[in-house]
Formats: C-alpha cells, sequence, structure tokens
C-alpha cells in the first residue's frame, strides 16, 4: 500500500455506508477536524465539536452542523501526510484501552508464551500437550462461575495453572492501558513493531467506544499489535510489548449505534484477517465475537468499575487469533516481517489497513495533547482563559 492512497469508501466501509452513521476525524491542512459522515456525505463538525470527545457526548450528534464537504465517494481523502484531506485516527481524547485473554484460544496461546519464556521454537510442544489437557474445558466454562473455580482446582493440581487462566475464567478481566491519548494511527498508516522482537503478530479486534459515563455509544475496527516474546518472559513486560510507537492503528470510522447497528451485531460480528508479505507469504483467518468468554458488555463494565474516564474510553475487546502458521521453517510459526500488509474486516465496520514498519522507523508521535490544545485555540475553536481573571475570552 502507498502512503498516498485514497480512501475508497465502496472497499473500505461496511456495504450500508450510506445508511449508517460515522464519526472520525480529519486533517485539512490546519489540524485535525471530527467529521461525520451521514447519508454518504462528509461534515466537518469542528465548529460545533472541536474533538471526537465532545461529538460523543452529544445526545444529539447525528444533528449535529457542520460544513458540508460532500459525498465521501467523491472526496480524495487520504492517510499521505501532505494530503489536502488527510484521514486519522478516529480517536482523540478517548483513553485507550483493552481487554486481554478473553477468547479461550487466545489464552491457550499465552500460556504458551509464558512456559516457553518467549522462545518460539518451544511453543509447538508445549501446545500440543496444553491442548489435549485444557482446551475443551476453557472453551465451555463461564468466567467467575463455580465451574470456572472447579477448573482452576483441578488444573493447580495437575500443575498446570497460569496468571493468563486468571484473568480468563477467574472474576476479573485482565484490563490495561493500550495507548496514551492521541497517539493512535488510522486506516493507512505505517503500524509498528519494535524492532529487537522476533516473534510478534497483530491482533485483529473491536473496538468500543464509551461516553465519560460508560455507555457505549459505537465501535470500530482496532489492531492492538503484540510482542508474543516480550510478554512471553514475564507479564511484567506487558507495557513493553503493548505500548510502542505506532503499534495502536484504529478506524478507519467509528460506526455509531442506531437503530441499523448495535451492541448485538458486536457480538455477533466476524473479525477478518489477512496478512500479505512482500516475501509472498500469506495468511488468513477470523475472530469471531460469538465465541468470546466474557460479553461486551460486562467488559466495560469491567473498565469502568471504580475507575473515570472523563473523556470516553476506548476499549479493545480481545482476539481469538492465535498465528501458528509456519513462516520460516517447520514449527517457526509466524511472526511480522517488515513490509507485511495487514487488513483487518468486518461486515458492519468495514476494513482498516496499515503496513508493517518497526517502531523506531514509523513516523514519530509528536502531537500530544498541549499540541492539539494550542492548535484549537488558534483555530478559535476552544476559548483560552484569561491569565489573570481565569474567565474565558470571547
Amino acid at each position: 500500500m502507498k502512503s498516498d492512497a485514497i480512501f475508497d469508501p465502496a472497499a473500505e466501509l461496511p456495504e450500508d455506508w450510506r445508511s449508517g452513521l460515522f464519526v472520525g476525524r480529519i486533517d485539512r491542512g490546519e489540524g485535525p477536524s471530527p467529521v461525520l459522515l451521514r447519508a454518504g456525505r462528509l461534515f466537518d463538525i469542528a465548529s460545533s465539536a472541536p474533538t471526537v470527545s465532545d461529538l460523543l457526548e452529544d445526545a444529539a450528534a447525528a444533528r449535529l452542523e457542520g460544513e458540508d464537504l460532500g459525498d465521501l465517494a467523491s472526496l480524495e481523502l487520504s492517510a499521505d501526510a501532505c494530503a489536502p484531506l488527510r484521514l486519522l485516527s478516529p480517536l482523540d481524547l478517548q483513553c485507550v484501552k483493552a481487554a486481554g485473554v478473553t477468547f479461550a484460544v487466545s489464552t491457550l496461546e499465552r500460556v504458551i508464551e509464558e512456559r516457553a519464556g518467549g522462545d518460539a521454537d518451544k511453543a509447538e510442544d508445549i501446545r500440543a500437550r496444553l491442548e489435549h489437557e485444557i482446551g475443551s474445558g476453557l472453551q465451555s466454562v463461564i468466567p467467575g462461575s463455580d465451574e470456572a473455580a472447579a477448573l482452576k482446582t483441578a488444573l493447580m493440581e495437575a500443575g498446570l495453572w497460569s496468571q493468563y487462566l486468571e484473568v480468563a475464567i477467574g472474576p476479573y478481566a485482565e484490563i490495561f492501558t493500550k495507548a496514551p491519548v492521541l497517539s493512535a494511527i488510522g486506516w493507512g498508516a505505517d503500524i509498528g513493531v519494535r524492532s529487537d522482537s522476533g516473534w510478534n503478530n497483530p491482533e485483529p479486534e473491536i473496538v468500543i467506544i464509551a461516553d465519560s459515563k460508560g455507555g457505549a455509544v459505537g465501535a470500530t475496527l482496532g489492531n492492538d499489535v503484540n510482542l508474543r516474546d516480550l510478554e512471553g518472559r514475564s507479564a511484567l513486560l506487558l507495557g513493553k510489548a503493548k505500548d510502542n510507537n505506532a503499534s495502536c492503528a484504529v478506524g478507519p470510522f467509528i460506526r455509531l449505534f442506531d437503530d441499523r447497528f448495535s451492541m448485538d451485531d458486536v457480538r455477533r460480528d466476524d473479525v477478518s484477517l489477512r496478512i500479505t508479505g512482500e516475501d509472498g507469504f500469506s495468511l488468513e483467518d477470523i475472530s469471531s465475537m460469538s465465541k468470546i468468554s466474557r460479553d461486551p458488555g460486562d467488559l466495560l463494565r469491567q473498565c469502568f468499575n471504580q475507575h473515570q474516564y472523563p473523556d470516553g474510553a476506548a476499549l479493545f475487546l480481545g482476539t481469538m487469533f492465535a498465528p501458528t502458521k509456519d513462516r520460516d521453517g517447520e514449527g517457526g510459526g509466524f511472526t511480522h516481517k517488515e513490509g507485511d500488509r495487514v487488513e483487518i474486516s468486518s461486515e458492519k465496520l468495514g476494513r482498516l489497513v496499515n503496513r508493517v514498519t518497526t517502531c523506531d522507523a514509523a513516523p514519530p508521535w509528536e502531537f500530544g495533547l498541549r499540541a492539539l490544545m494550542q492548535n484549537l485555540a488558534k483555530r478559535n475553536l476552544i476559548r483560552t482563559p484569561d491569565r489573570k481573571t481565569g474567565n474565558a475570552d470571547d
């Protein structure tokens, strides 16, 4: 994918994109602006809601007024940094959280990483034993139930217990911070893996978007890039494995919940993954949300339990995708190579496309909260307080 690729809504959005309501962000050369995609037309609504966070707090968001930029199919929207209409990640002030180990298959792979100590060469033998011993039990148990407690006891007695199984079937979900505010990349941008990682993979997921009260307002697609070798050495390296430059991709747009799209659509959606390498390697797989161990609504409630997010939150729901297809020799499994094209798609949310590079080669994250506030003030989209009185200037 070239960096100047034009966004084609017919290819990158769901078939009913002209009927749905979508939220995104673009840069027209002055700075980021929230946009509404309504009835197939794109509206710049920065004058009504200067941030996506503001927009999602408005119960009447679907009716917000803005500058009509035209039919999306006729616009040359691009991920290129110099494009007149640049497509950005649809997130801005939302805290980016993620739920881990929410599918039985990915649970087994986390236990494998732990027992292999981050060594991909040891994974195959460990995988065979664990799948034989506990695979079917994990798929049927309800987290936090009496059956889950009994399974935990049996696994401990067999010497197979793991901290990953605790969050897979115990009462508390694993909820961690995936990326700092404003650091997520969007459709078409290069996605980064650490240059010192030799065992890693994409994680295709649905991302629930919540307002400040914890209410689910929409969903989008995400890639929660995972460094299996780093996390496998120690769960305490989760931050280094997950939060790196350009390691969180979200988009292309947030689809708002309405009478055509609801949380039930999320619960039964299939998230497809396609990886195409410059070496001729290809891989396709599906993560079926119907097989998730914890309900998306419960994961969101746990995210907001005794925690506040005044600007809203974005919650990755986890994936069942666990790549085991050999790439560089028998038993070696999968790992990324620079230049891999990663496509994550679903019927209701469209397609998120990124190309893999290393974190140190990806464009550095430089536009943070201070830069955003300065930019919005310069464009007269927010009012700055008077230093003497504390009152906002008109």
